[in-house]
């Protein structure tokens, strides 16, 4: 596996690192030190005690660490502010330099910070779970959610580096690495239906699996590509919006249940199911059949593909009308013209989409 692959975006072009992290980390932190930037690092209260140390061997003091509340919650107003109040009182210039240590929501907000503090300040990703390897370290989106919908705030900055290592998947909880599958799934559906594939063989796949590092490298490869065409989601059709493939369906279900029942994956692997269903029912050669595959395919990772309990069928469609992604010609949905190709379409109608959502259990 070549050790580095770099995201190509010109002058903001920058390198994710898969190999000898933590002496490149190491190095990279010394070498922004001898030219007196002040590294930060914002971590989360769960990963904090374990990684104390690791942290320390990095070259952050206590003094430049800051902890922040785990969990999907934290991903607010409150806790940006928060973190922004401490870079100020601590009199953080622009030559200072940030680190988010953690999984999705720290690399989302920390990116949100870093773009909005002072205009715009340096940061790099060092991802801890699954699903911020594959998916929220990559890309440069950053953004919180509001009570009205997720990622609904947020800016585009590009991270100056990103370092993945799989040895921290060692310590992540197996619900928490089965909710990255869902977006390394997802990735198989929309881009390479030989990853898709073997993922299929896979029975539970696992933070010691021989073949999870060229997975993870493969994903990020599929994301770097997307992202280079189309940096800012701009395109009238296809383009990055791909990568939001059961988005639309997962992120009204996070909504809905209130960011607390569901982990994000598993709120996409049912989106991924939602997908499917209404691929099938496109003038598309997508078939039925595909769709048992994604479902399988969900349940050998560990992944739902229906709902714990029934959510209001109104409520969800008014959080799809709040999705990003939707343009003045109406909703926008990905969906998939085969396992590997994916698709944008909003010609979608109203009665289709209730039958999707009754379909995987919600009710009128």
């Amino acid at each position: 596996m070549t050790e580095i692959l770099t995201v190509k975006l010109g002058d903001r072009s920058y390198p994710i690192h898969f190999s000898e992290v933590e002496e490149r980390l190491r190095s990279c932190i010394a070498e922004l030190q001898k030219e007196n930037k002040v590294c930060y690092c914002i971590t989360d209260s769960l990963l904090h005690p374990t990684y104390e140390g690791y942290l320390k061997r990095l070259g952050f003091t206590p003094e430049h660490i800051y902890i922040i509340p785990s969990g999907e919650q934290s991903k607010s107003i409150q806790t940006f502010s928060a973190i922004l109040s401490f870079l100020a009182t601590n009199s953080v210039n622009r030559d200072a330099v940030l680190f988010a240590f953690g999984g999705g929501v720290v690399g989302d907000l920390v990116g949100f910070v870093a773009a909005s503090y002072l205009r715009g300040i340096d940061f790099y990703q060092i991802p801890t779970s699954l699903l911020s390897m594959v998916d929220s370290s990559v890309g440069g989106k950053t953004g919180i959610n509001l009570p009205e919908g997720k990622n609904l705030v947020g800016a585009f900055l590009q991270p100056k580096g990103v370092f993945i290592d799989t040895a921290f998947l060692n310590t992540l909880a197996m619900n928490q690495f089965a909710s990255g599958m869902a977006e390394v799934i997802k990735y198989g559906l929309i881009a390479d239906s030989q990853l898709f594939a073997q993922l299929k063989e896979k029975d539970s796949l696992h933070s010691d699996d021989p073949d999870l590092p060229d997975i993870i490298r493969r994903s990020c490869e599929i994301k770097a590509e997307i992202v280079a065409k189309d940096e800012k989601e701009t395109a009238s059709s296809d383009g990055r919006a791909l990568l939001n493939l059961g988005h639309t369906f997962g992120h009204a279900i996070e909504n809905v249940s209130g960011y607390g029942d569901y982990l994000h994956g598993e709120a996409i692997a049912i989106g991924l199911h939602c997908a499917g269903l209404l691929s099938e029912t496109l003038d598309l050669p997508f078939r039925s059949e595909d769709t048992v595959q994604i479902v399988e395919c969900l349940h050998k990772q560990s992944l739902p593909s229906t709902l714990k309990a029934p959510l209001s069928i109104e409520s969800l469609n008014r959080a799809i009308t709040r999705d990003k992604k939707n343009r003045a010609s109406g909703i926008r949905y990905i969906v998939m013209e085969a396992l590997g190709k994916a698709r944008t379409t909003d010609a979608v109608d109203h009665e289709t989409i209730r039958h999707i959502w009754k379909s995987v259990g919600a009710a009128d």
